[in-house]
């Protein structure tokens, strides 16, 4: 009997774990069309965020990078590699991240698979 009590008292802790993890994760929807994103700029706050990246009609598979601006953006190195999104994104389909801690600054977002800007900004407060 105690060991039914100890692993229920470990799964309703682990559980409420993870939903104090999800209510603290938010997520950051951006939308591509063909050469673009439909957001060019986001203000954020601080946190914990998951990008959402929306293939909208492309007829081919899209991606997403994010790096802090100033950085040179061709190095990989330089890339936010949470903010990536988990597989390529499928026409008319969608894809996360991993959940990507953001501090303050500005970071620029774009697509190395479907020729968007570069100058997308997201800045976080």
């Amino acid at each position: 009997m105690k060991n039914i009590l100890l692993i229920l008292a470990v799964v309703f802790g682990f559980n409420a774990a993870l939903q104090a993890q999800d209510t603290q994760t938010k997520t950051i929807t951006l939308e591509q069309t063909p050469g673009e994103f439909t957001k060019k700029q986001l203000t954020v706050s601080e946190g914990t965020y998951v990008f959402e990246i929306v293939n909208n009609g492309i007829d081919h598979n899209v991606g997403f990078v994010l790096v802090e601006k100033g950085k040179d953006i061709s190095k990989p190195e330089n890339h936010v590699q949470t903010a990536y999104v988990t597989a390529p994104v499928a026409t008319d389909s969608k894809q996360n991240s991993k959940p990507t801690v953001l501090s303050k600054g500005e970071y620029v977002y774009f697509c190395p698979l479907n020729p968007t800007a570069t100058d997308n900004i997201l800045v976080v407060q």
